[in-house]
């Protein structure tokens, strides 16, 4: 029998539905997605830990869910917003469907939702918090338990994604990357070591000095959840590395940590980039990319120091940061997601210039 479920918004927007997947109440930050597929991407990429995520696109579950495209180990976010269940799955990959996907990881989903209205009510309001219940169905409850709940801004959520110990993923005999994980997706992984590289994956409390000691030829700071500011322990420990010469590549919060570490702040943008089609300049080369991106803060370029820092890539729709390189120093990031998965594979020459900056500067030793 189908479950009657609620969303309400902190600013009064309520939203009914039909219940699928886990049952109960989650309070989270609700975000939309503008991917057409890939939905089980997002339900696996920690860098959506305490959101409730929408999906623009109407019918969602259409391929089912695989055993190969999970970005974690777990499903991260707090809810999912769908216009419409497909049920009758079907693809050559597919093992299950997604609403027994979300069941078996206590996921809850709501569907009938008409998602246009509420990603124009977010474009317009911003992003805001939210729940989602199929407990309480008094709309003034609900809009107070939003209001009340705790938001993105001064979280620490990259704890509660990373990894207890660290692990070696390959035996390759190419370049020592240590990825230091606040959130990092699979795909990342699988660019490095089809890049080569041996990889070691460290939880994101790792020490400088310990990562040191693990003579790595590169360190990689991964992507990953909330406020980066709020990662106090992330950024003194890149801040350390930043004076060792080894070389860094910072994607999406990595990105936004390595901004902080190197003076700059970070602020939390109206509604975020959330989907496979922003479009962002390589002001190197001139060329436009269509790239995947997931993230709600955004490092203030105006604050960087722009005699050591080199802006490479801004954003065309809005103009903000998307990527930045030490003068001095083999550093570098980019706001996106340069492995895509999915999404368009424009950006994936950045691993091979972070390979290349690796072989130089063991060259140079």
């Amino acid at each position: 029998m189908e479950k009657k479920a609620i969303l309400a918004l902190a600013d009064g927007r309520i939203f009914e539905g039909v219940s699928f997947g886990a049952k109960g109440e989650r309070y989270g930050e609700v975000v939309f997605n503008t991917g057409m597929t890939g939905y089980q991407e997002v339900l696996t990429d920690p860098s959506y830990k305490g959101q409730i995520v929408t999906m623009t696109y109407p019918l969602i579950g259409n391929y089912g869910v695989n055993d190969e495209d999970a970005e974690s180990r777990a499903l991260w976010l707090e809810g999912f917003v769908i216009n419409e269940l497909c049920r009758q799955y079907s693809n050559w990959r597919s093992k299950r469907s997604l609403e027994s996907y979300l069941k078996d990881h206590n996921v809850m989903g709501i569907q009938g939702v008409d998602t246009r209205a509420l990603t124009k009510h977010i474009r317009e309001a911003g992003a805001m918090q939210a729940v989602l219940s199929t407990d309480d169905h008094d709309h003034a409850s609900l809009v107070e338990k939003a209001r009340t709940s705790p938001d993105l801004i001064g979280r620490d959520l990259v704890t509660e994604v990373s990894i207890e110990k660290r692990y070696v993923m390959n035996t390759r005999n190419g370049p020592r990357v240590a990825v230091l994980d606040y959130g990092v997706k699979n795909s990342i992984l699988h660019q490095l070591y089809n890049n080569g590289c041996r990889v070691f994956v460290v939880p994101a409390r790792t020490s400088a000095q310990e990562l040191i000691s693990m003579k790595p030829d590169g360190i990689l700071l991964s992507n990953g959840p909330g406020d980066p500011a709020a990662v106090t322990y992330a950024i003194d420990t890149i801040s350390v590395l930043l004076d060792t010469g080894i070389p860094l590549f910072g994607i999406c919060l990595g990105h936004q940590l390595l901004g902080l570490a190197l003076g700059g702040t970070t602020y939390k943008l109206k509604f975020g980039h959330h989907g496979g089609n922003q479009p962002v300049k390589d002001l190197r080369t001139g060329k436009i990319h269509i790239t995947v991106q997931n993230h709600g803060f955004c490092v203030d370029l105006d604050t960087l120091n722009r005699d050591e820092i080199e802006i490479t890539h801004v954003n065309l729709n809005d103009q903000t940061l998307e990527g930045m390189r030490h003068k001095l120093l083999p550093v570098s990031s980019v706001q996106f997601h340069p492995e895509a998965s999915p999404g368009p594979h424009d950006a994936h020459y950045l691993f091979g210039e972070f390979i290349a900056e690796i072989n130089k500067s063991k060259k140079d030793k």
